[in-house]
């Protein structure tokens, strides 16, 4: 049996009454979250759902996450996690572009998903707790889980460059089965007497795997939070007696300025981990300071499922440095011609091994390009010492990371385009102290319009998620460009000031 939804079942039947994920108040026992998702997978057999037909999950750190999640998996479908706070027009794209037949949605985001399938052709059910309950009870569960095999793709994940619209990563079974097994077995060392933090959204790769499949294949429990606060956080640990805190360096800085307060017990946390973007060395060491407990970064990407590299606990730690490749994975630094980088010289990350996805949905060019002899070429530059530890010096691609997520500079550009007023544009990221990087926006105006910086910001703010738009806007008279006439984003230079006029 290779699907993904084994990690469930097998859990459940080892730990069928220790909690698996709990939600405040509300919590699920490893026997509940089987049975509830074996329901919701014959609800969705009942609506047409096969082997291989893809189904959109757009739902925030709630307890339905996981149920809806492993119920997809067991009755053979493809799960297509979506950030719930992409606006209709962005979701359906994904809607269209998967195929997904059916989106399962939650409050408070739910309404623009209901939109947006309505606009792909989809059909869309709002799961509130008081529809979910009763509907659920009414359905049987699926005795069996539906058969995969090891590179059938169990979860599709929009991910983006700067050169096009977003792609979809095809991840397998095999994939994000020895990626959970990877991380609870050598990584995080964790078992049922676990308790992890669920921070970090799961439809993002680190979420999902680091958090959740991670726990239930170690039969632990996971303790959510819907959106993150970092008093909120802190009452979690406490309250929960967290044992392993994942986080992106937002929420690290966040937990720093907020402070422990007294009375609060953490003495259990020991151990956290970061990724999705560079910790600051000098908020590593204070975060350690203040809260006891050691940090270790690691290294991955959507394609990558997402765990590469890693800082691991049994060696010594290295800051400022994303480790050492995993288990099953390989790492080599190459120059532009794809020829392998000597000692100490900077090279492009390529990765082989069990963790790659399968390619592309529906883009062959694109899996090509970035799949080249087995190894997947990530876009990031990085330099490796003595001893084999890797050290990310800068990215290849112009991806902006705010708060830990993703921005593409290019879906930011295409909206700035389609305002009447502006004839150029060029989307950057500015160093920012708390979410790491600011979207930025430098542009310039057609003859004779009118308009300001602010506008042009809730422009773009009406038209994509809250932690897309431009918080800098700038006005220009030239952008500059090379021999081609292509923008040289490298000589943009803007100071971190809204609506401050510069080049």
């Amino acid at each position: 049996m290779n699907n993904l939804a084994t990690l469930l079942a097998e859990s459940a039947w080892a730990e069928r009454d220790r909690v698996a994920v709990r939600q405040d108040d509300l919590a699920l026992t490893y026997a509940q979250l089987n049975d509830t998702s074996a329901r919701v997978a014959t609800l969705l057999r009942a609506r047409g759902v096969r082997p291989g037909d893809r189904v959109a999950l757009v739902m925030p750190n709630v307890i339905h996450f996981p149920v809806m999640y492993y119920g997809i998996l067991r009755a053979g479908g493809v799960v297509v996690p979506l950030n719930p706070l992409l606006k209709a027009r962005e979701t359906a794209l994904a809607l269209r572009d998967s195929g997904s037949r059916i989106a399962l949605a939650g409050p408070p985001f739910a309404d623009e998903v209901v939109a947006a399938a309505a606009a792909a052709g989809a059909e869309c059910l709002v799961m509130t707790s008081a529809s979910f309950s009763p509907l659920v009870r009414a359905t049987d569960p699926m005795p069996r889980i539906v058969d995969r095999a090891e590179d059938d793709t169990a979860v599709i994940l929009y991910t983006s460059g700067t050169t096009g619209s977003p792609k979809g990563a095809e991840l397998t079974h095999r994939n994000l089965m020895t990626n959970a097994a990877t991380a609870a077995e050598t990584l995080l060392h964790i078992g049922p007497d676990d308790v992890l933090f669920g921070g970090l959204p799961l439809f993002h790769a680190f979420g999902q795997t680091c958090a959740l499949n991670t726990a239930v294949s170690a039969g632990a429990s996971l303790t959510l939070l819907p959106r993150f606060e970092a008093v909120k956080a802190l009452e979690i640990m406490h309250r929960d007696r967290v044992t392993v805190f994942l986080g992106v360096p937002t929420m690290y800085t966040a937990l720093l300025h907020a402070g422990l307060p007294d009375g609060f017990d953490l003495s259990r946390l020991n151990l956290a981990v970061s990724g999705g973007a560079s910790l600051p060395v000098e908020v590593l060491h204070r975060f350690e300071r203040e809260f006891g407990v050691t940090v270790l970064e690691g290294y991955g990407l959507s394609e990558t499922s997402p765990v590469a590299a890693f800082n691991p606990p049994d060696r010594p730690r290295k800051a400022g440095s994303i480790g050492l490749p995993v288990r099953g994975v390989e790492l080599q630094l190459v120059a532009d011609d794809g020829t392998p980088v000597g000692p100490g010289e900077v090279g492009e990350i390529a990765i082989r091994g069990e963790n790659v996805m399968k390619g592309y949905w529906n883009r062959p060019e694109a899996t090509a390009e970035a799949i080249r002899d087995g190894w997947f070429h990530s876009g990031d530059l990085a330099r490796a010492d003595e001893d084999g530890y890797y050290f990310i010096v800068d990215r290849k691609k112009d991806l902006i990371i705010r708060g830990g997520y993703n921005v593409y500079p290019r879906e930011i550009e295409e909206v700035l385009y389609e305002h009447p007023a502006v004839a150029e544009a060029a989307v950057v990221g500015v160093p920012h102290e708390v979410h790491g990087e600011e979207v930025a926006a430098v542009v310039t105006l057609r003859d004779g319009a009118r308009t300001t910086p602010e506008q042009i910001g809730e422009y773009v703010r009406q038209r994509v998620a809250a932690y897309k738009y431009p918080r800098i806007v700038i006005f220009t008279d030239a952008l500059p460009k090379g021999a081609t006439g292509k923008i040289l984003k490298r000589e943009i230079v803007v100071e971190p000031r809204y609506g401050r006029r510069g080049r």
